[in-house]
């Protein structure tokens, strides 16, 4: 994979590396054509983070492009709380905290605190039902750190001719399913 890893890949590569593959394949297409229903709402809920518009209060920073030179992540945030200190990752629903979930809000306090912001708390967002849950800091849960680092690793030593999917459940769940030769859902 190329040096750079988009902080969204993140999340994608834990659930399947190949899917962000196919996601750069149908990236130029209409989301109309490949999104499932729970992902183009979640798109929609962004909307207002992406364009800078969810607040207009001063101290609420929000659709920030970031940039983490020491792990070599480009993304960007959802919101953050200059006076509060607190980083927040915004999702459409939540109903399991996934370590994916976790690793981009690393990735974005990791370029948060390279740029130089203050960052003392981090926190995900449920935007269905207005619930907030509070993630420890890497620095106060050194197992995720590893296994975040790990991660990006893992990314950077991928080689895709190598995978093979053995989750069926996560191909069943794939937008890309159809399109996929590695699917573990078909049978040989």
């Amino acid at each position: 994979m190329d040096d750079i890893i988009l902080i969204s890949n993140l999340n994608d590569f834990i659930f399947c590396p190949v899917s962000i593959y196919f996601h750069g394949l149908y990236g130029g297409a209409d989301v109309l054509t490949f999104q499932t229903k729970s992902q183009l709402n979640g798109t929609k809920a962004h909307e207002s983070v992406d364009m800078g518009k969810y607040s207009t209060r001063k101290d609420i920073v929000t659709g920030l492009d970031v940039y983490s030179d020491k792990y070599r992540l480009v993304g960007r945030i959802d919101m953050y709380d200059s006076r509060k200190k607190m980083l927040v990752e915004r999702k459409k629903h939540v109903s399991r905290i996934y370590d994916g979930y976790i690793f981009q809000l690393y990735g974005q306090y990791y370029s948060m605190i390279d740029m130089g912001y203050a960052v003392d708390s981090l926190r995900i967002h449920s935007i269905d039902d207005n619930k907030n849950y509070n993630i420890d800091l890497p620095e106060n849960d050194k197992d995720m750190k590893n296994r975040f680092e790990q991660l990006i690793s893992d990314m950077r030593a991928f080689d895709m001719d190598k995978f093979v999917q053995e989750n069926s459940q996560k191909c069943a769940n794939c937008i890309y399913e159809d399109a996929c030769d590695r699917s573990a859902s078909r049978g040989d």
